[in-house]
């Protein structure tokens, strides 16, 4: 009797199983699955019971497919392939595709050089530069010559001769005047005042240059910061799919455990959603690691959907950094924005002694010849020559001049006062930078020595112990959610890292390399 009771609720259940939707079909087999494991049964042979399943392994309303094989232990190698890592198809591209268009597998060098030679805003710099050295010649250059044509006299009745005017008289039978001349004046400036405009001409050109070579340091910081950020993309999307395997693993540990009625079906749906919530976190870092990309081509000078290829480890040894002492003196003798800000004080004195020749008179001389002829007769007289020299002396008590000097003398105070700003705001910035650069080291060395070993210590110790039939479900996913985090926080660590040093060598003046 209590047999036949036993057949009957299998028939119910099978055919409740079929007829049924899947979700009432798992309520009645989890209703009939209790009362099979009562006791008053347990001396029945048991039977086989196999509840089937949609095609989707993804599918939290499912539970795993059950078999009395692994219950009986009689196929040792399928139980094992439950603990084999399932590799992703939905695994996240790290890295993109080039393009015909140009080189896009790059380094942090090259991409250092393509952003000297394409970035537009060094490019205008550039361009600036080359305007103001194009100046230095055309200060340099003489002024230009004056040649004048003068056609004093007007034939006689005419209606330019203004009535009587160079009307013939006795004393002067041609008329007043009819003489006409040619002369050519050339203006001379006062010895050494043409080259030492030129002079400060071109060490404004110079200064110039220095501040496109600082620009260029800032700019190259901004693209070493995006560039390490991108690997930290990357190095954390590696994290991403590590912990995706983890999870499968667990999420095969939770099946044979729920096979053997060792655990419950809900901690197979905690590690599947657990999972699930690692691929959606993939798809976020590859959004961003995308942006990234965009960033460094506009930066570089490329059309911002052009693929590029990093090549670079986050890992990598960290370069021998000099000491701060040793940085502070560099930045002072070769930073750019001082080499700048000196040229421009260099300038401003030079200004003053400009200023200060313009007590000094010019030049101008002037060249004539006479003829008592129209412009377009024939020779019909005598022709007369002339040289004048004229000196165009300051007067009006020196008012121009006396504030010309004071004007160049506020300027190279102004100057002065700028250098010494800037040489502190530079050894400011240095200290600063290496501060930030300690501690990022100090932290990539706490996370990279001690948290992530231990993390991973503690998800062995928990994955053994759940293996093996231990309780302990919820210390385990604790323990994976804390190593992924750190993993990635790891991967962050040394980003930062690598970006303090980069801005830290930036701020004195030097390449990264």
């Amino acid at each position: 009797m209590i047999l036949s009771h036993h057949k009957t609720n299998i028939a119910i259940l099978t055919f409740l199983h079929v007829r049924l939707p899947l979700r009432v079909a798992y309520i009645v087999a989890a209703t009939a699955s209790l009362l099979l494991i009562n006791p008053c049964f347990s001396q029945n042979t048991p039977a086989s019971v196999t509840v089937q399943t949609s095609d989707s392994k993804d599918l939290l309303v499912a539970p795993p497919a059950i078999s009395s094989e692994l219950s009986s232990g009689s196929n040792p190698a399928k139980a094992a392939s439950l603990f084999a890592p399932v590799t992703s198809k939905d695994t996240p591209k790290i890295y993109t595709k080039g393009t015909p268009s140009g080189p896009s597998d790059m380094d942090l060098r090259q991409l250092w050089l393509e952003l000297k030679l394409n970035n537009p805003q060094l490019s205008s710099l550039r361009e600036s530069y080359l305007s103001a050295k194009a100046t230095v010649p055309q200060i340099n250059a003489p002024a230009n010559p004056q040649v004048g044509l003068v056609w004093s006299g007007m034939p006689p009745g005419s209606p330019f001769a203004l009535g009587g005017a160079n009307a013939p008289s006795q004393q002067n039978p041609g008329g007043i005047s009819s003489n006409n001349s040619i002369s050519i004046a050339q203006p001379f400036q006062f010895p050494g005042k043409k080259s030492l405009a030129s002079d400060i001409a071109n060490t404004n050109a110079e200064a110039l240059l220095a501040q496109s070579e600082s620009t260029y340091l800032q700019l190259g910081a901004q693209l070493s910061t995006l560039y390490y950020n991108a690997l930290a993309s990357q190095k954390q999307l590696q994290a991403l799919k590590e912990s995706v395997m983890r999870l499968e693993m667990i999420k095969n540990v939770a099946r044979a455990r729920y096979s053997n009625n060792a655990a419950a079906y809900v901690e197979y749906l905690n590690a599947q959603v657990s999972q699930s919530a690692a691929q959606a976190d993939q798809f976020n870092v590859e959004r961003q690691l995308q942006v990234s990309l965009n960033n460094i081509n506009t930066l570089v000078g490329r059309h911002s959907r052009e693929r590029l290829v990093l090549r670079g480890d986050v890992s990598r040894a960290i370069n021998n950094v000099p000491t701060l002492l040793e940085l502070e003196d560099y930045a002072e003798s070769s930073h750019p924005s001082l080499k700048s800000s000196a040229l421009q004080l260099e300038a401003a004195r030079k200004g003053v002694d400009l200023a200060k020749k313009a007590y000094l008179p010019d030049f101008q001389v002037i060249g004539s010849s006479f003829t008592p002829r129209g412009p377009f007769a024939s020779n019909n007289g005598t022709m007369f020559y002339q040289l004048e020299l004229d000196l165009v002396i300051p007067l009006y008590f020196f008012t121009k001049e006396k504030y010309g000097v004071e004007q160049a003398q506020r300027n190279q105070a102004a100057a002065e006062a700028g250098n010494i700003s800037n040489r502190q705001q530079i050894v400011l910035a240095v200290n600063s930078a290496y501060a930030a650069f300690e501690q990022a080291k100090n932290q990539n060395q706490f996370l990279r020595d001690r948290q992530v070993p231990q993390a991973d210590a503690a998800y062995k110790v928990a994955l053994t112990q759940y293996s093996n039939n231990g309780q302990g479900f919820n210390d385990l996913l604790t323990a994976q959610t804390q190593l992924r985090a750190l993993e990635v926080q790891l991967a962050f660590a040394q980003s930062n890292l690598l970006q303090a040093q980069t801005v830290l060598l930036a701020t004195a003046g030097k390449e990264p390399f």
